[in-house]
């Protein structure tokens, strides 16, 4: 249990420190940055893709066993994955951009990360109380994805005229709820009977919804031959990681 607990918090605490990269964007220019952004997003849909369906759905069906409930439970994290997002987009329509209301939207943008991240820690806490194969996958899915959005929310909060320092100090605070996320699987999981295993099926499920609603369609606004290629490869990319990592289970 102590190694769990170990592997656990290292994860989520290097998942909280890549809420700092958007600081290594401020060199770039819009369109070398927007390019770079792609692909890191190709790579993120594959590797959500891959650690969902080659390890989070498979353990599910073991552990939980092929039936309705399991499938309730994949359908359960993307409705939760799909209110959560509405949600914030609700809020985000009903605070117009002004300097009035400039306050309002950084508070919106740091409660959604700040619970964004503290279901990615619940999740990743929950994967290693599975197995540290499961777990690592889960982390670096993770990482992949929140990679180009702490990008994207650091430049939101310099759009919104927030300082550099305080862009990075706000990301941070709010990737840090990861480490409560874990915190909370880890103590609640050998606690309450089938909780982490009830997260595996539900994590795919979120998972799914984010490649498939969010990433995916950000690829289709670039139709240029040569940039479908090069996604494509690191979609595959990202599965193929997922694969190898089956190796170690």
């Amino acid at each position: 249990m102590a190694q769990t607990w170990l592997y656990s918090i290292i994860s989520v605490i290097l998942v909280s420190l890549i809420s700092l990269i958007g600081v290594f964007t401020l060199s770039f220019k819009k369109k070398r940055l927007e390019k770079i952004l792609t692909f890191m997003v190709s790579f993120a849909v594959g590797g959500l893709l891959g650690d969902a369906f080659l390890h989070l759905l498979p353990e599910s069906f073991l552990k939980l066993g092929a039936n309705t409930t399991t499938s309730l439970f994949i359908l359960l994290g993307i409705l939760i994955f799909f209110i959560l997002e509405k949600f914030l987009r609700w809020q985000h329509c009903h605070v117009p951009l002004s300097e009035e209301h400039q306050h309002p939207l950084v508070a919106v943008n740091l409660v959604g990360d700040t619970v964004h991240n503290l279901i990615d820690g619940m999740v990743i806490g929950a994967s290693f109380l599975v197995g540290i194969p499961i777990g690592v996958a889960t982390t670096l899915a993770v990482i992949l994805h929140e990679i180009p959005q702490e990008i994207g929310d650091f430049g939101t909060f310099l759009y919104w005229g927030v300082s550099v320092k305080k862009a990075l100090i706000f990301n941070f605070l709010s990737a840090t709820s990861a480490i409560l996320g874990a915190v909370i699987s880890l103590f609640l999981g050998p606690r309450i009977g089938g909780f982490n295993l009830a997260l595996l099926p539900i994590t795919a499920g979120g998972f799914l919804y984010i490649a498939g609603s969010d990433l995916i369609p950000e690829l289709q606004h670039d139709v240029k031959i040569s940039t479908s290629f090069w996604q494509l490869i690191l979609i595959f990319s990202g599965i193929g990681i997922m694969f190898l990592l089956t190796l170690l289970e």
